[in-house]
């Protein structure tokens, strides 16, 4: 009895393998606390925030399907106010389809534009080079109401006005500069030595490109892509001046005269119905490509 109690008393207080303290089990739970205490604030302070942001969202589609005087919806709870939107002059497929294809062919002209761009300002020397990039990247210090007149003018000597074409045009000028920017900090975040080891491999500037490159700078692309879609997909500045046909409006702008259509008596629970129609496909698309979307704003971050 005595040797055991001797046993006992004498155990060292240091882990003889390792030279360190022992520590009780109740240790990693307290510093678990306390770390799970420090944080505390910052995920009270995070939450308060996305619930300020989601509020409005929240907010829109719950009236979008809720009872409310002078809508589509004046009996319970129900669709009412989207059948109303659906129904509304050439339906709201119509309008879908012409937002649909102004957004994809906006995205495609950027992100080819972009994309060449961004590669020949990051990989090429020229004459000029810096002085046409920021030519380039000038353009976002014009104010993009002021454009739109001339280019309506300009769109009409080619042809182009009252164009579901005209206004992707448009649309992809004032995303170049921003994305032609992304794409060549992106290439630029690529070691040159890439180029060089599939060059002595015999592969050309062009193989380099799709085979080497695309792939690397893909979070960039996302980024760009992403950034197109939702800037084509809610724009409603351009298509209110370049488009006259009702036929070829785009959603937004369909909404915005669904709003007033009735002796300027604004019909809310459409129009929120609208917002939720415009801000389901936003909302999918950001979730889905989040990761990407992080990685393309990070990838030249740290260049340099």
């Amino acid at each position: 009895m005595s040797v055991l109690a001797h046993t006992t008393n004498d155990v060292p207080a240091e882990n003889p393998e390792f030279g360190e303290p022992r520590r009780s089990p109740g240790h990693g739970r307290r510093a678990s606390a306390a770390s799970i205490a420090g944080r505390m604030p910052f995920w009270v302070f995070s939450g308060v925030l996305a619930m300020i942001f989601l509020y409005p969202l929240v907010w829109t589609a719950v009236s979008s399907v809720s009872p409310l005087p002078g809508t589509g919806q004046t009996d319970g709870w129900g669709f009412g106010n989207y059948a109303t939107l659906a129904n509304y002059q050439a339906g709201i497929w119509v309008y879908l389809g012409n937002s649909l294809f102004v957004s994809l062919l906006c995205v495609t002209l950027t992100l080819v534009v972009s994309l060449l761009g961004g590669f020949a300002f990051a990989r090429f020397t020229f004459p000029g080079k810096n002085i046409l990039f920021m030519g380039t990247l000038a353009i976002l210090m014009v104010p993009y109401a002021t454009l739109l007149i001339p280019l309506y003018v300009l769109l009409a000597k080619v042809g182009l006005a009252n164009s579901l074409v005209g206004v992707a045009l448009v649309l992809t000028m004032f995303q170049l500069p921003f994305s032609t920017f992304m794409m060549r900090i992106s290439f630029e975040s690529i070691p040159k030595e890439m180029d060089e080891a599939a060059q002595v491999d015999g592969c050309s500037t062009w193989t380099v490109l799709w085979r080497v490159l695309v792939p690397a700078v893909k979070p960039g692309i996302i980024t760009v892509g992403l950034f197109a879609f939702l800037a084509a997909w809610n724009d409603f500045m351009a298509p209110l001046i370049l488009i006259s046909d009702t036929n070829k409006m785009t959603l937004p702008l369909a909404v915005s005269n669904l709003r007033g259509q009735v002796q300027g008596v604004v019909d809310y629970g459409a129009t929120e119905a609208g917002v939720v129609v415009l801000a389901v496909p936003c909302i999918v698309l950001f979730l889905i490509l989040q990761r990407h979307y992080v990685r393309g704003f990070m990838s030249g971050a740290f260049k340099g």
